[in-house]
């Protein structure tokens, strides 16, 4: 009896040393398991920084940034919805396009609505693979839990971002605080590509010239600029455009601009991009070309240009009208940067108006800063 009782605490001191062994094995794991997760938050914001620079179109970005988080998490859906204005609109997602109508209209069910209206997550789950989702109308076997963050930019609600699992209770033990971190890097991410995707749907055509406005050069431009590691920009300025109008008239002005323009335009290869910067000042962007070969060319086109007579009208019109020929001859001004993908192309064209801006007003010259 007695080495039976003795064995039998024995085994019950095993077990409880097992029970306890264990516990501190289970948390050694989860303590792992939140330091990776935080490592790869880490490494999940790098990547977001990274697109940033790398993707010029605004929606690419976003596509993206989808494309890391399923990666990085394992996340089986994931899907990026933000209002436009006038409609929800699916930016990103991994799930079947013929989810996408449901999908974009998750603020309308109700066990959301109270998560929009606190700006805080909701989970959502199933207890058996027999049930369904309350907000999925024709789909049975795709998600089976699921988690909700509204997304807010300056407590102004925006849209939101859903994670899906086809797994019952798949995301219980989630650290949701890590997904907030990541929540609000998508909201970041967002807010920067939201002042780019106003830049891109005010691009506009210049009348006189048929060309595109500075904003180009931050949207489709950029997409080509960025194909190339280092790149040019050039600004120049017709410097003598005020006064052509004030000594003669503002159609002669307006004429020169077309003319110089429509020059310059006719001359440059297809991958360079060339636009109206604001008044007298033009924007090109010569991609994957450096500095020094620039030079050469643009002193070229400078001299054919400051060599045009320009007039309203030709010789047998004046005749006619018995009007004195008025001849206006553009002086250029032009100034060059270096470019590199991934920095901001506004700060370069703003050195470079500055530049144009500050520089003597009898200054002609090709200067690289």
């Amino acid at each position: 009896m007695v080495v039976a009782a003795v064995t039998i605490i024995i085994l019950v001191f095993a077990v409880v040393i097992l029970v306890v062994y264990n516990m501190s094995i289970h948390r050694k794991i989860q303590t792992f398991k939140n330091i990776n997760q935080k490592i790869t938050s880490l490494n999940v914001l790098q990547d977001f920084m990274n697109t940033i620079g790398e993707y010029s179109n605004v929606d690419d970005k976003i596509k993206k940034i989808n494309e890391i988080l399923i990666e990085k998490y394992e996340i089986k859906y994931s899907t990026i919805v933000v209002f436009d204005g006038t409609d929800y609109v699916v930016k990103a997602s991994n799930v079947d396009s013929k989810h996408w109508d449901a999908l974009k209209r998750l603020q309308e069910v109700p066990i959301f609505q109270d998560s929009i209206a606190s700006a805080t997550p909701k989970y959502v789950t199933v207890n058996n693979e027999n049930e369904r989702l309350d907000y999925q109308k024709m789909e049975f076997g795709r998600a089976k839990s699921a988690i909700f963050f509204p997304l807010n930019i300056d407590n102004v609600y925006i849209g939101y971002w859903i994670i899906e699992s086809g797994i019952p209770h798949d995301f219980d033990n989630v650290d949701t605080a890590i997904l907030e971190v990541v929540k609000d890097n998508i909201v970041s991410v967002l807010k920067t590509v939201v002042h780019q995707k106003t830049l891109e749907t005010i691009v506009r055509k210049d009348l006189f010239t048929g060309l595109y406005s500075e904003e180009y050069l931050y949207g489709e431009g950029k997409k080509v600029i960025d194909q190339f590691t280092t790149s040019t920009i050039c600004m120049f300025k017709i410097t003598n455009l005020e006064e052509i109008n004030k000594k003669y008239s503002r159609e002669l002005g307006n004429r020169v601009v077309t003319e110089v323009s429509s020059y310059v335009k006719e001359n440059l290869a297809d991958n360079y991009i060339f636009v109206r910067y604001m008044g007298p000042k033009f924007a090109i962007a010569f991609s994957g070309v450096e500095v020094e070969s620039v030079a050469k060319f643009l002193n070229d086109i400078k001299e054919r240009i400051e060599n045009l007579e320009i007039s309203l009208y030709d010789e047998s019109v004046i005749e006619e009208l018995h009007e004195e020929k008025q001849i206006a001859i553009p002086r250029l001004n032009f100034v060059i940067s270096s470019y590199y993908k991934g920095t901001a192309l506004e700060e370069v064209l703003k050195k470079l108006e500055q530049y144009l801006d500050n520089a003597d007003a009898d200054e002609s010259d090709i200067n690289s800063i």
